[in-house]
């Protein structure tokens, strides 16, 4: 068959969420990457430490011998955050190998059916037979997971496109690359903001949005429960407005939230809307 599925991700401060990600796609990946700075540096030059029982949880987990660790300097002074990541990424895509489907996960990304989006990509196969004929982007939907509550997760009720794998890794904004995408109906369930206050500040500080967030947005994220959340709108910690509502998954375990999501056909992209978008991107790029 053309090409492996060759999964690569990011590793730094968020590393235990990495016990729940892998699981998801480890039996359906041909290599998995960890990409982790030499010096344990974030994008923004602070400091993370990963303790040793990590690592032997790694080992006893690999059990296909898929993972590679790939240590190198991903902080480079004077770079941006965004520009530390695109750089990071960049590096990372290249270890996995251009010729291959280039899948790049965050250790906060849970695939709900890892498997489908694999015999989905296997639909475009030709696209990395001549990876710089054509640079092609895949897209899955994120389920923003907003913030834990005393019985549940408090989550974004409208799935948001994301960019998961490639042919050509020219990434000009995280996974974003100059190029055509194709959508798909895949959930990625994403921890992006589930997290202690401390954690998220951290994160604030660290990540490739550093300089974007709004004022406002932590402020609301700590005042909103599974109680008052229906009181409130515009979430998103950039553009208010682009996440105007919560809704609530009344368990935090990931796999009955994975099951709910199956079976849901709010939370599912319907074909309509697929064909509408990718539609939409083939006449956009068709003149290209």
């Amino acid at each position: 068959m053309t090409g492996k599925i060759q999964v690569g991700y990011l590793v730094s401060y968020d590393y235990e969420m990495l016990k729940i990600s892998l699981p998801t796609i480890y039996n359906h990946a041909d290599t998995v990457f960890l990409a982790i700075d030499i010096n344990r540096n974030t994008w923004n030059g602070g400091n993370f430490t990963i303790k040793d029982c990590f690592f032997k949880w790694l080992r006893d987990f690999d059990v296909d011998k898929k993972v590679v660790l790939y240590e190198d300097c991903f902080y480079i002074k004077g770079l941006t955050t965004m520009q530390c990541e695109i750089r990071e990424r960049k590096m990372l895509s290249e270890k996995m190998g251009i010729g291959n489907w280039l899948i790049q996960i965050d250790c906060d990304e849970y695939f709900v059916d890892f498997k489908k989006f694999v015999k989905d990509l296997r639909k475009y196969n030709f696209y990395i037979e001549n990876p710089l004929k054509k640079p092609i982007q895949i897209a899955a939907f994120w389920l923003i997971l907003y913030k834990y509550t005393p019985d549940g997760i408090l989550y974004v009720d409208q799935p948001a496109k994301a960019i998961f794998a490639t042919n050509n890794p020219q990434y000009v904004g995280g996974r974003r690359i100059k190029g055509q995408v194709i959508y798909t109906n895949n959930i990625v369930l994403h921890e992006s903001l589930s997290r202690t206050e401390e954690e998220l500040r951290f994160k604030f500080e660290n990540w490739g949005h550093n300089t974007d967030i709004n004022n406002d947005f932590l402020k609301k994220w700590i005042k909103v429960n599974q109680n008052n959340y229906k009181e409130y709108s515009d979430f998103y910690y950039i553009e208010p407005e682009r996440w105007k509502k919560l809704d609530y998954f009344p368990t935090k375990d990931m796999n009955k939230i994975k099951e709910i999501v199956e079976i849901s056909k709010s939370l599912n992209i319907s074909k309509k809307r697929l064909l509408f978008r990718n539609f939409g991107q083939w006449f956009k790029f068709s003149f290209k």
